[in-house]
């Protein structure tokens, strides 16, 4: 893969990262385990993508966070906040909208 088509498959991916760490984190979880469910989605993402991320949103009120010290190593879980709710909704209303814009075009149906 050349440079460029590089650097364009990485932007088009950042936003889609956030948008699925919201709709993922709809059911509280851990930054690894977060890692692994979206490589197994095929959204790959690295972890020094994510973690970032993750404080990112949080920062934003977009995600909460509490410790889970009941087991042998402490852990992170994070759950998408009423706030991310809202912005999840919105995104993907827009993601449908472009996503049936981009068929049109693909079907060279630009009604």
């Amino acid at each position: 893969m050349d440079e460029t088509t590089a650097s364009h498959l990485q932007e088009l991916r950042r936003g889609t990262v956030v948008l699925a760490c919201l709709m993922r984190l709809r059911t509280p979880d851990y930054g690894y385990a977060l890692l692994e469910s979206l490589n197994e989605l095929d959204i790959l993402v690295d972890a020094n993508t994510l973690y970032p991320l993750l404080r990112r949103l949080e920062k934003q009120g977009l995600l909460t966070s509490e410790w889970n010290t009941e087991e042998a190593r402490p852990r992170k879980f994070y759950r998408t906040s009423p706030a991310g709710e809202l912005l999840a909704e919105a995104l993907t209303t827009d993601w449908r909208r472009i996503d049936d814009a981009l068929a049109r075009l693909t079907t060279g149906d630009e009604r």
